[in-house]
């Protein structure tokens, strides 16, 4: 009994203790920092900004009470007042733009309307790093400007989606930069810098790389995205799915990585001890922390089964290296699984180091950030600025893509339109310009405003009930086409028909769009002109053949400033520059399994392949294709001596594996990080615009193999360059290959290798042999 009273005595010590701090935080507005000048901690080493991250937080773990390190596993961490730890929500968005998603942001202070960028797809489509940077770059500044209002109660945003776009199906696709994993790569690096700031000590935000790895399937005939077990070969993992997630943490020195949902190769991708530990952590280095997807952990056992019990499934995914579950389970079962002996407290401590580094390194422990030179003076002025809003026309410009331009219909001439008929269900919509993951933008011009301030008499329809286009108003929009000078259709999709959890079962227009454009395009004075708003693509064949439709715009989901980026594109105020980042299949593609995750043909089988590097059907566009209101020549320039770039007998002494047609590979490791210095080598493409406009052109460079064995690609894009170039000027476009980096392969054991022989550099129709040793 003596002891009891003893421990009760203690007990209420403590909890008194516990609810003087905790009054003394509410007294001083609940604080989103810690250690400021007089706080009780102030003398304690987690407070001392001069000591690294990594040690402060793992002074301030070794302070709490194991009750206290539970609570700290869930997305939304409750504060600990005893230290004057505040609490935070680790789960905001900024895929394109700070987001109403997650639980971080809120809009109903100073600050109601964030700069809405077009969404990833369209904006990869510019090919363009540093417009990527600069983006990633004002939603960063956004989002501190936010933290400092007291509008956003943590900075840890959860984006890129640097998935591969692999079928063109997936409702998620319009997230990602991409089908091709060198430009997703680019597009992480570029993007994870802006967003994180350039200072060597503090992060202006924490990016966090999502879905590793593989995930790209929402709902398909019966597998969805919760319990699929994606069957994935290791030369797919190395050469597509992987690689930007490693730029991501290797280059652009992300401090997250979110975990995926799904199952790979039947290991839940959040228990998985060989992608979080070994390869994230270990392989790449990452400097930060893990995240599952929300509530992935609790997948694991009631939708997975992966482990029996809740204490179970915990365990595994904080011993595989999870430090952080969005959602509850781990804060809810974490206790109980420490108790039954499933993992230890020292599990719970390695991930709560990494997650108080991060903080650290965001300046949440450094007193007041508000007081910091660096970000403390960013506020309302710097969310919605007018540098930011060019921004987004800017980046919705660069990606609209031209698809069709017969006899040059394009660019119209201001006052030459004398009347126009814009008819579709995307024309005046606002929603349609927004993708997903959105907030609300500072301002929306849409396509229909965007033309009236180019054309004085336009008259408006509809024509469908919505993207799915069950009612088509044909007679009337026959009707306004005929009796106008121009017609401007805005047809295409909307997050009804693609979307997170809901993949598309066609790839045609929904419902009567194809029928309502033809009909109009019949009774058309002039050929129409059709812009399509979508994430995916679409199989347009039937425009892309059709005379009476003069000319097919691809706009993404372009953001806030959507209306106005078409209308000048239309009118030649922009010269289109925009270059598709994913193959635009036919709708014979559909007859294709989404559950099938082979990147490579099987031509034994029918199976086509998939992407632009394996796949070996008809495609309605080619990756990478575009047109502009300009003429461009190019031209590829290689140093070196004859068809040998410089130093490749460095690979003459190195032991080879002969390959299956007889040649001879070499394994990157081995030639290792001097010698694959020594083997790089310039490549410069000289470019012309003949004109009659100036206008921005981006220079795609490829590696061709002689041929496609040993699961070699068809080709490979190795880097792009993009500049703008005056009507009638040349510009010279150097490229830095390396060919450890650009011409090696994955052989079908992931192991990655360079083939002596010869390999050629593509740029359009001019190629350039680079011969290896064998």
């Amino acid at each position: 009994m003596r002891a009891f009273s003893y421990h009760a005595a203690v007990m209420v010590a403590l909890t008194l203790a516990t609810l003087l701090a905790l009054l003394r935080v509410c007294a001083a507005g609940n604080p989103q920092f810690s250690c400021g000048q007089g706080a009780p901690t102030q003398g304690y080493a987690f407070c001392n900004p001069a000591l690294p991250p990594a040690q402060r937080a793992a002074d301030l773990v070794a302070r709490l009470s194991l009750a206290e390190k539970v609570s700290q596993l869930g997305d939304e961490a409750p504060g600990v007042p005893r230290l004057g730890v505040p609490p935070y929500k680790w789960w905001s968005e900024g895929l394109h733009g700070l987001s109403f998603w997650g639980h971080g942001m809120h809009f109903d202070g100073a600050v109601r309307a964030i700069t809405s960028f077009p969404q990833v797809l369209l904006t990869a489509a510019a090919f363009d790093e540093q417009l990527w940077y600069l983006i990633g770059q004002a939603i960063g500044t956004e989002a501190r400007a936010l933290y400092n209002l007291g509008q956003a109660e943590g900075l840890t945003i959860w984006s890129p989606n640097v998935n591969i776009f692999r079928d063109p199906r997936w409702g998620r696709g319009q997230e990602t930069p991409g089908e091709d994993p060198t430009t997703a790569s680019k597009y992480a690096v570029a993007f994870v810098r802006g967003l994180q700031g350039s200072s060597p000590t503090v992060l202006q935000t924490s990016a966090c790389c999502k879905h590793a790895s593989a995930y790209d399937l929402e709902a398909w005939n019966g597998a969805i995205r919760y319990n699929f077990n994606a069957r994935v070969t290791a030369q797919d993992m190395a050469d597509t799915f992987n690689p930007p997630f490693k730029s991501c943490v290797e280059d652009g020195r992300a401090s997250c990585v979110m975990c995926a949902y799904t199952i790979i190769n039947g290991v839940p991708a959040c228990a998985s001890n060989d992608l979080l530990s070994r390869t994230f952590k270990g392989d790449w280095g990452l400097n930060g922390y893990v995240s599952s997807d929300c509530d992935a952990v609790a997948l694991m056992h009631d939708a997975q089964f992966y482990r029996p019990s809740p204490e179970d499934t915990v365990a595994v995914a904080l011993k595989a290296g999870l430090d952080l579950n969005c959602g509850n389970y781990t804060q809810v079962h974490g206790m109980a699984a420490v108790q039954q002996g499933r993992m230890t407290e020292q599990d719970v401590d390695r991930a709560l180091r990494n997650l108080f580094a991060v903080r650290m390194r965001l300046g949440h422990f450094d007193g007041d950030p508000r007081g910091s030179a660096l970000y403390g003076g960013l506020g309302a002025k710097d969310v919605c600025s007018p540098a930011h809003k060019n921004l987004a026309l800017q980046a919705a410009t660069s990606g609209i893509v031209l698809l069709k331009n017969d006899a040059g219909i394009l660019p119209l001439r201001r006052g030459a339109v004398a009347s126009a008929a814009v008819i579709g269900h995307n024309a005046n919509d606002p929603g349609a310009l927004n993708g997903n993951y959105f907030g609300p933008p500072c301002e929306t011009t849409t396509p229909l405003q965007g033309l009236q301030g180019y054309v004085q008499n336009v008259r408006f329809l509809a024509g469908c009930d919505s993207a799915a286009c069950g009612f088509a108003a044909t007679g009337q929009a026959v009707g306004l086409a005929a009796s106008s000078d121009y017609v401007f259709m805005f047809m295409g999709l909307s997050q009804a028909q693609e979307q997170e959890g809901l993949d598309r079962t066609s790839l045609l227009l929904p419902g009567k769009q194809q029928s309502l454009i033809t009909a109009v395009a019949n009774a058309a004075k002039r050929p129409v002109i059709l812009v399509l708003l979508t994430g995916g693509p679409v199989d347009v064949t039937f425009a892309k053949l059709n005379p009476k439709i003069g000319a097919i715009l691809w706009a993404g989901y372009p953001g806030q400033a959507g209306g106005l980026a078409i209308a000048r594109v239309l009118f030649g105020d922009h010269n289109p520059s925009g270059r598709l980042p994913v193959t635009w299949y036919p709708e014979e593609f559909t007859k294709v399994p989404m559950t099938d995750m082979r990147m490579r043909a099987d031509p034994a089988t029918g199976y086509p392949g998939r992407s632009y590097r394996f796949y070996q059907g008809n495609a309605v566009y080619k990756f990478g294709y575009g047109l502009s209101y300009s003429k461009f020549s190019r031209q590829l320039v290689v140093s070196g001596n004859g068809n040998k770039a410089p130093n490749t007998n460095l690979l003459a002494g190195l032991a080879a594996t002969r390959t299956a047609d007889g040649g001879a590979s070499y394994v990157v490791e081995e030639i290792g990080a001097d010698g694959c210095e020594q083997l790089k080598f310039p490549a410069v493409v000289e470019v012309q615009n003949h004109g009659p406009l100036d206008g921005k052109h981006s220079v795609l460079m490829f590696l061709r193999w002689p041929n496609a064995t040993g699961g070699r690609p068809v080709s490979q894009l190795i880097g792009f360059r993009t500049q703008h170039i005056k009507a009638g000027e040349k510009a010279s476009l150097r490229f830095d290959v390396s060919p450890c980096e650009h011409f090696s392969r994955a052989r079908e054991d992931g192991q990655k290798v360079i083939d002596g022989g010869s390999h050629f550099l593509r740029v359009g129709k001019d190629e350039h042999e680079i011969s290896f040793e064998s």
